[in-house]
């Protein structure tokens, strides 16, 4: 369900909104678009944070870990 909004955008925002404009797309539909994206890459952000926290946490575990793996591989 769309609801109908009042934005007020600077000058220059605007322009690059409508450069940002696919063939067909009218304005509203490019600002929703790119907000959806923006919300996207800001959501996908945090997760990659996160998961490099928890990474980071066990990182000494997890390299002597694969340090012992590596000590059972054969040389060639």
């Amino acid at each position: 369900m769309r609801v109908k909004t009042s934005l007020t955008l600077s000058a220059d925002l605007l322009k690059a909104i409508g450069r940002a404009a696919r063939p067909g797309e009218n304005r509203s539909q490019t600002v929703e678009r790119l907000v959806r994206e923006g919300l996207t890459a800001r959501a996908r952000r945090e997760s990659d944070a996160q998961e490099l926290a928890q990474i980071n946490r066990h990182a000494d575990t997890l390299n002597a870990e694969a340090a012992d793996v590596l000590g059972y591989q054969t040389e060639w």
